[in-house]
C-alpha cells in the first residue's frame, strides 16, 4: 500500500494539475507545513503537567514539542510574560506526511459522535485550521496514564493560492469535510394559493 507521499505525487498531483486547469505540476499545490498547539493553562504554575503535554504530543507526531512562552503579561488571566502557556511542534517533510495519514485514517475516526469537519475553517490563505477536544483519539496516548484530556489546535500550511484550492487538495488526501446543508422545498408552499384553496 502507498503512504501519503507517494499517493500525494503518483495519483493527487495528476488529478489537481487537471481538475485546476494548471500546465504545470509546479503549479498544483502542496503541503508546507502542519503546527500543532495545546495550551497547558494551569500547566504554566505545575510542572507535571506541562512535561506530560510535552512527552503527549512528542509521542504523538515522533517529534520533540517545545514549551512556548507568553510574549507579554495579560493580567486577567493571569499571565506573565516569559510564563510557559503552551507546547507545540512543527511537522516538515517525511513526518508531516505521516502525521496527515494518522490523522485522516486512525485518529478522526475515533472521535465521538463525528460529523465531518468544516470546510469553511481556511484563513484565506489556503491554510486549514482543526480543533480536537482531547488527545485520547491518538493511538500513542494510554488513557491510564493522561493526568487530564487536552485540546489542540492543528494548522495545516499549504501553496495554494486561495481557499478553494486549498479545499480541493484536503479533499483529495482524504479530508473528511461536512457535506454542505441542501435546503429542502415544501411542495405545499409551491402552490399558487389558487391551487392551495382547490
Amino acid at each position: 500500500m502507498k503512504n501519503l507521499k507517494e499517493r500525494y505525487h503518483s495519483e493527487i498531483v495528476p488529478a489537481l494539475k487537471q481538475e485546476l486547469g494548471y500546465t504545470s505540476v509546479m503549479q498544483v499545490p502542496k503541503f508546507q507545513k502542519i503546527v500543532i498547539n495545546i495550551g497547558v493553562g494551569e500547566g504554566a504554575s505545575n510542572a507535571k503537567i506541562l512535561d506530560a503535554c510535552l512527552s503527549e504530543l512528542s509521542a504523538i507526531t515522533g517529534q520533540k514539542a517545545i514549551p512556548r512562552k507568553a510574549m507579554k503579561s495579560v493580567a486577567g488571566f493571569k499571565v506573565r510574560e516569559g510564563m510557559t502557556v503552551g507546547v507545540m511542534v512543527t511537522l516538515r517533510g517525511e513526518r508531516m506526511y505521516d502525521f496527515l495519514n494518522k490523522l485522516i485514517a486512525i485518529s478522526i475516526p475515533r472521535i465521538r459522535d463525528f460529523r465531518g469537519l468544516n470546510p469553511k475553517s481556511f484563513d484565506g490563505r489556503g491554510n486549514y485550521n482543526m480543533g480536537l477536544k482531547d488527545q485520547l483519539i491518538f493511538p500513542e496516548v494510554k488513557y491510564e496514564n493522561v493526568i487530564s484530556t487536552r485540546g489542540m489546535n492543528i494548522t495545516i500550511c499549504t501553496s495554494a493560492k486561495t481557499d478553494a484550492e486549498a479545499l480541493s487538495l484536503l479533499t483529495h488526501v482524504g479530508m473528511p469535510f461536512r457535506k454542505p446543508k441542501v435546503e429542502k422545498t415544501d411542495s405545499k408552499t409551491d402552490l399558487k394559493p389558487e391551487a392551495a384553496i382547490a
